[in-house]
């Protein structure tokens, strides 16, 4: 799908919404519908040559927005892994049940310099595993010269992984036809490597050991993928 077709497409769900506003509103929360989970449990702590490494854990945000935090998610997850050649990949979820327009997860491009840092690299990129494609956005995050952070992310609305602007939008009107209020889910890994290519190959692998180990409803809740 084109971006002229998705912009048209996008046009055509807001006239139709605005046409039917009132009797559309959306009212029900799917996440409401929902089994529940918890993340802890759904992402193993030891999966392929990667384990969890406790006391290196990040945090997702500034503890000082953690009022905010705690509005916008429902359930976070944040954990360092570290693979047998000492290799270290930073993981973060985000979840928030409500995915409305005041509530919505936030993006690394907002986090990130909120903390100090630069976005020095930004790109839309395909994450090819052996269960599919995840549509993916790179960034590059640093702090002067002392620290470079390559970020690998994608964003979930319900069970569809979605790019940032039309297609989340399109996504989000889809669920806003039907009088319901998506969910949504933002997962983000990245390492500390001056060579932004070499660490998104460690990702990529990353995500590939991680996605393939995950039970078939929690792939599809995390990434999209069956």
């Amino acid at each position: 799908m084109n971006t002229r077709f998705k912009t048209l497409l996008l046009l055509v769900l807001m006239l139709l919404a605005a046409g039917g506003a009132y009797g559309l509103r959306p009212t029900q929360k799917v996440a409401d519908t929902a089994p529940s989970f918890d993340l802890e449990v759904m992402i193993p702590e030891t999966f392929g040559d990667w384990r969890d490494e406790p006391l290196r854990t990040t945090q997702i945000v500034d503890p000082q927005k953690q009022q905010m935090i705690d509005k916008i998610y429902s359930k976070t997850l944040m954990r360092t892994y570290v693979n047998s050649d000492g290799n270290r990949v930073m993981l973060s979820i985000a979840y928030g049940s409500n995915q409305s327009d005041f509530m919505q997860v936030h993006k690394p491009e907002v986090c990130y310099p909120a903390q100090g840092f630069e976005i020095v690299a930004n790109r839309k990129d395909v994450l090819q595993v052996s269960n599919g494609a995840i549509p993916v956005r790179r960034l590059v995050a640093a702090i002067g010269q002392h620290r470079s952070e390559p970020i690998t992310y994608w964003t979930m609305i319900g069970n569809q992984s979605v790019q940032a602007g039309v297609d989340k939008k399109i996504a989000e009107m889809h669920f806003g036809l039907k009088g319901q209020i998506p969910d949504g889910l933002l997962f983000r890994v990245s390492s500390i490597d001056p060579d932004s290519e070499q660490a998104f190959d460690l990702q990529n692998k990353f995500v590939e050991e991680l996605i393939g180990t995950l039970d078939p409803t929690v792939r599809l809740r995390i990434s999209g993928l069956r």
